[in-house]
């Protein structure tokens, strides 16, 4: 029996004190830290958009994510510490698609778990890509001097590339300038203005100014009666 105590019991007695002192603190330690909750919503990261495409859903929702861990972990907690990630790598053509959030990747604190995910699925519809030239059409707004008219309104440069979702991009017309206020002018005047596209789906290609030169001349007098 002692022999049996000796190799079992007392044989390497301070490493088992020890390990056992370290196991009753860590215990103590997860024991004295409450679990906790909390809400976040942050918006979805799309990753590896294809090249060729485009996403033309307009609104998108955030994602809105009920998490739990300890207190302390959960009172730190920042919205800017939670990602919720969608890979579009595998979508090769236009359409309809359906992702569910709780498979994708959802980046936070590893001692936080996800208890909720709302919504648990979000549909995106995907575009072709489509690059091409509107022609920028100047806004001109103000009060004309007395006898004085548009002549003339020279735009540069009178074309700016515009991209986005085929369809939307097929459907836009021109491109607008800001407000342009001529008030005043009575021979010619320059502007530095931009244009922009009133679709928000639509982006202009490498944006900058848009000079507005615009120059006046004499309504003409009315041509008068025959006696």
């Amino acid at each position: 029996m002692n022999d049996f105590i000796r190799r079992n019991v007392t044989n390497n007695l301070a490493l088992k004190l020890i390990s056992l002192a370290l196991a009753i603190g860590l215990w103590l330690a997860v024991a004295r830290d409450p679990v906790d909750e909390i809400a976040v919503e942050v918006p979805i990261e799309f990753h590896n958009v294809p090249n060729n495409l485009e996403i033309s859903t307009e609104r998108i929702p955030n994602a809105q994510l009920r998490l739990g861990g300890p207190e302390r972990v959960v009172h730190r907690l920042q919205a800017s510490d939670v990602h919720v990630e969608i890979d579009l790598a595998h979508v090769t053509a236009a359409g309809q698609r359906t992702f569910d959030l709780a498979s994708q990747r959802i980046q936070k604190p590893h001692e936080l778990q996800v208890l909720q995910i709302v919504p648990t699925q979000v549909r995106l519809t995907f575009d072709k890509r489509l690059t091409r030239q509107v022609e920028v059409h100047p806004r001109v707004i103000g009060s004309f001097a007395a006898g004085r008219q548009i002549k003339n309104i020279a735009v540069n440069p009178p074309v700016i590339q515009i991209s986005g979702p085929q369809e939307r991009v097929q459907a836009v017309e021109a491109a607008i300038t800001d407000p342009i206020d001529v008030s005043g002018t009575m021979d010619h005047n320059s502007f530095v203005t931009h244009a922009y596209v009133s679709d928000p789906m639509v982006q202009v290609v490498n944006p900058g100014p848009i000079y507005v030169t615009v120059t006046m001349e004499s309504v003409p007098a009315a041509a008068g009666g025959h006696r």
